[in-house]
């Protein structure tokens, strides 16, 4: 499990946690959209260009702030789609990485 977190110096950072004691965690349950950070946007640091999907990248970090929670998993930033074990792991996970979450936040685009 990959997980998203900011660097001391405010840099979005992804972790990855295979085979290491996950930490407590918020999780993003969202509506994808045409402007979804995917996680080569991560590696290549160019996620802040889709101004959608950070928008809500942004929501779930601050949410997570508040609620004393430093890393945070977003499903299209933190798994590999192009990987087709990774994602097939990722899909049968998914039940128990929800359920693990300390925080679960919803992000809709149309309500305010």
């Amino acid at each position: 499990m990959r997980l998203l977190h900011y660097d001391a110096l405010g840099g979005l950072v992804l972790t990855d946690f295979r085979g290491k004691t996950i930490p407590p965690y918020a999780i993003l349950s969202h509506r994808w959209s045409d402007s979804e950070i995917l996680i080569e946007d991560m590696w290549n640091k160019t996620y802040k260009e889709k101004k959608g999907g950070y928008q809500k990248l942004k929501f779930c970090a601050n949410q997570a702030a508040q609620d004393g929670l430093q890393y945070f998993w977003i499903d299209t930033c933190c798994i590999d789609k192009w990987n087709l074990h990774e994602l097939s792991k990722a899909i049968n996970s998914m039940f128990q990485w929800y359920k693990n979450a300390a925080r679960c936040y919803v992000f809709l685009s149309d309500v305010s």
